[in-house]
């Protein structure tokens, strides 16, 4: 079973693109809305949170788990991967920074998020980790001698998506005033670093225009995950081929149905749905 682990529903992004790119697998999903958001709070409460969702996964049969949350993979991914050597967790930024770096044609990358995403800069810092993916293969003289790196909080667009405001002209206001800095600073690409950004993705291409390559974290760490285990085989043949799902939540499983079918794209059965505390 794979598990993946989110602060809410935005996680759900990631599934969907599992589910289209690997259906046949046995997927299992935790989203502790209870306590969302995860942006605001400080690194320590975050991986408190994370690290007891990731082990009610595993302790649930997972035998690796996505952290879909950029945030909790932000504050809380390097320290259970050290506090759990044996395990195998995922993180959402890793695949989103290859992947932008791998698009990028300049070097000028923009990443928007939370504020706890941003105010950490560990997009900053990967991208710097593996800036060798866009060096080894630039070819335009006007590209960056390094990738530089643009960001932007967004704290009002988690909770404008969740109260369907997402199409409303004050949403839209709000993302334009977002956006503008990295407008001005003439990137290329841009991160979406919040797995509930995709539901709006149309609208951050139409804000930055045809020219700027827009990374989908959710898309991408589905991708990148996928490769992952092509290059694991030992981990993928222990992977469950049931080809069915299982949905915890730490709030009301009502809600999570209605929100949850709007982020993954299909219906979700309410017997597939539990309520649970971690």
């Amino acid at each position: 079973m794979i598990g993946i682990f989110d602060s809410g529903f935005g996680g759900l992004t990631t599934l969907r693109e599992l589910l289209r790119l690997a259906p046949d697998f046995e997927y299992a999903f935790l989203g502790d809305n209870a306590r969302v958001p995860y942006g605001n709070r400080g690194v320590e409460t975050v991986t408190k949170f994370t690290e007891s969702g990731v082990n009610f996964l595993f302790n649930r049969g997972a035998k690796i788990v996505l952290i879909a949350c950029n945030t909790a993979s932000s504050d809380a991914l390097r320290h259970l991967q050290q506090k759990y050597p044996d395990r195998k967790i995922l993180g959402a930024l890793v695949p989103a920074v290859e992947t932008a770096l791998e698009k990028s044609r300049f070097g000028r990358i923009g990443v928007v998020g939370t504020r706890g995403t941003i105010l950490a800069k560990n997009y900053e810092k990967e991208i710097e980790k593996r800036k060798s993916i866009f060096l080894n293969r630039k070819k335009d003289r006007r590209a960056e001698k390094s990738p530089r790196v643009f960001s932007a909080a967004c704290p009002l667009l988690v909770p404008l998506i969740e109260e369907n405001w997402a199409r409303k002209p004050e949403t839209r206001m709000i993302l334009k005033k977002y956006l503008l800095p990295l407008k001005h600073a003439h990137i290329d690409t841009l991160i979406l670093g919040c797995t509930h950004y995709p539901l709006i993705e149309n609208e951050f291409s139409r804000k930055m225009g045809k020219s700027v390559e827009i990374i989908n974290s959710g898309k991408a760490q589905a991708e990148k995950f996928l490769e992952y285990l092509k290059n694991h085989p030992e981990i993928a043949k222990n992977l469950s081929r049931q080809k069915k799902m299982n949905f915890w939540t730490t709030d009301d499983p009502e809600r999570f149905r209605k929100m949850g079918e709007k982020f993954l794209g299909k219906s979700i059965g309410k017997s597939r749905i539990s309520k649970i505390e971690i």
